[in-house]
Order: structure tokens, then C-alpha cells, then sequence
């Protein structure tokens, strides 16, 4: 990475990051709070505003290791976690067809960040409902999330693979995207809400890569059947 690019990592981004978190509080967004407080109850709920885009910035990726490709078009196709029930097709968020809120029935995946296989973050997102990642919200009420370390999630591709990640982080009242812009190595961030519409703090799922192999197309290409969805 040049001088230029690492700069433009370490100073600039965080800088727009930490800028954005304080123009953003209202809408439900940005930068760490560790105050003492009941954790949210548990129940389906409506989620959060669209997240932060920084000005439309994409990083550089981490170098891939010796030997490894990544295919530029591939994207995330579905994700699984087995041991939830959590079963949704990962879709990207087209303004002009579906608004700007969030959309249920699917599990969305942020452009700025990686795809599976490219040695960065890939960050995954959907609401804190039945059916959808309410499962994780819940775990994430009993001793911090302890239970979820372990769990295996899946993740598919358009190119017909499937990543298995191990999650190894669960993060409660999260207000920004720094560890996922600083990821450099191939990790998966599922973020959900930890409540109603305008709450500001998320619940951040992180989980490291394991391996990779072909899939079943079938399997890869899940019927996706999105609808918008109210506060």
C-alpha cells in the first residue's frame, strides 16, 4: 500500500467516519458509547435508517494471500446460521426500485466494503425481526453474546461458493464502522438493531474466515423475495 493510500486509511476515513457520527446521532448511527444501561428488550422490531456511506469512499482491500484470486464481479448471494434458523438471501439495496429503508424478508450487504474471498470486511445487515436477525439480538442479551462465539455462519456467493466464517466477536451498542473499515484480513460483520426505529446503538457480529468451497448453485441462488417494510 503506498504512503498515500495508508494516510488516506489511518487519517482521512476515520476522520470523515468520526465527522459523519456527529452530524448523524439523530437518525440512529455513530461513534462508541459505553454507558451503563438495561439491555433492550427482547421482541420484533423495527430497524434502523440506511447506513452511513462516507461520501461514497471505498478502501483498498488487504493484499490477498500467495495463490488466492477473487473474482471482482462476485458478491454475496445468501447467509446461514445454522445453529438460529437464520436462512436469508443477501440482496443490494437498489434506491430507485425499493427506497432508501431497509428492506425485510432479505439480508442486505454494504458496496463499501469487501465480498467474501477478498481479504477484507464484508458487512452484512438486517432488521431485528422474525425471520430475519432477531435471533442474533436475543443471544446477544444473554451474558453479552457468550453463546454466539463459535457459531458457525455461512456465506454464499454468486459465483457459486459457499465461506464458512466462525464468529469470533460480538460487539453490543456499536455507533460506527471503524473495526469493519480496519479489517485486513476476510471477516463477515452482521450488524441488526437493538431497537425501534431512531435507537442509535447496533449489535455488530463479527466473524472470521474458515474455508471455502464450491456450492450447489441452487443453494447460492435462493429466491429472493424483498418487500419494504414500515418503521
Amino acid at each position: 500500500m503506498s504512503v498515500v493510500a495508508r494516510r488516506f486509511r489511518t487519517r482521512l476515513v476515520p476522520a470523515l467516519i468520526t465527522a459523519l457520527g456527529v452530524a448523524s446521532i439523530a437518525s440512529g448511527l455513530l461513534s462508541y458509547t459505553f454507558a451503563v444501561e438495561p439491555p433492550p428488550v427482547a421482541r420484533p422490531l423495527a430497524s434502523y435508517d440506511p447506513l452511513p456511506t462516507p461520501l461514497g469512499l471505498r478502501l483498498p482491500g488487504a493484499s490477498l494471500a500467495p495463490g488466492q484470486s477473487y473474482p471482482p464481479d462476485r458478491v454475496a448471494t445468501r447467509v446461514v446460521i445454522p445453529r438460529l434458523d437464520i436462512d436469508l438471501p443477501i440482496i443490494l439495496q437498489q434506491g430507485d426500485q425499493y427506497g432508501d429503508y431497509p428492506l425485510c424478508d432479505v439480508a442486505l450487504y454494504l458496496p463499501q466494503f469487501g465480498q467474501p474471498g477478498e481479504g477484507r470486511a464484508t458487512y452484512i445487515y438486517a432488521h431485528a425481526r422474525e425471520g430475519m436477525f432477531l435471533p442474533l439480538l436475543v443471544a446477544s442479551q444473554v451474558n453479552d453474546g457468550a453463546r454466539l462465539i463459535g457459531d458457525v455462519v455461512l456465506v454464499y456467493t454468486s459465483d457459486n461458493f459457499v465461506f464458512q466464517y466462525q464468529i469470533a466477536e460480538v460487539h453490543r451498542h456499536v455507533t460506527d464502522l471503524n473495526d469493519a473499515f480496519a479489517a485486513t484480513q476476510d471477516e463477515v460483520f452482521l450488524q441488526t438493531s437493538e431497537g425501534p426505529h431512531g435507537t442509535v446503538p447496533k449489535l455488530q457480529v463479527v466473524a472470521t474466515y474458515v474455508s471455502q468451497q464450491p456450492a450447489n448453485p441452487t443453494d447460492a441462488h435462493p429466491d429472493a423475495h424483498p418487500r419494504q417494510c414500515g418503521y
